[in-house]
């Protein structure tokens, strides 16, 4: 697309351009990570967890289901470009989500607590120079 985006920050104050088509794409990560890790808060505390939690309550399938989404959002930053370092990062942190949130009933607590898909979303909005506000405009 020809049209672009200004980043806020990359560098010594400087602007980074960043493609329309690359900011849905980002979009379209942040929104998974939010789905699966963030979607619902608990009432009353800071508490927050999403379907990652949820599905890891079906025995077997849930836990399937919630890496193959995280392994989506991987791709993604595969076909954005983030450099092999950092994909290495985000494949251990679903590694680590998918192993551990296999444990039954403790996993489904450890899910409430431990956002693959956040932290793998800030690895790759920290590559592009990039915060959560710059998604928003």
């Amino acid at each position: 697309m020809k049209q672009s985006w200004q980043g806020s920050r990359s560098g010594a104050g400087a602007r980074q351009e960043i493609p329309i088509d690359r900011l849905v794409r980002l979009r379209r990560i942040r929104g998974l990570a939010r789905l699966m890790d963030t979607a619902l808060r608990i009432p009353g505390t800071r508490l927050s967890f999403g379907a990652d939690s949820v599905l890891g309550l079906i025995p077997g399938v849930g836990d399937f289901g919630a890496a193959a989404v995280s392994l989506f959002i991987v791709n993604e930053a595969r076909r954005l470009g983030v450099p092999n370092d950092k994909l290495l990062k985000m494949l251990v942190n679903v590694g680590f989500d998918a192993v551990a949130g296999s444990v039954p009933v403790l996993g489904d607590v450890f899910d409430v607590y431990f956002k693959s898909n956040r932290r793998n979303l800030q690895l790759v909005l920290d590559h592009f120079g990039l915060d959560h506000t710059d998604l928003d405009r």
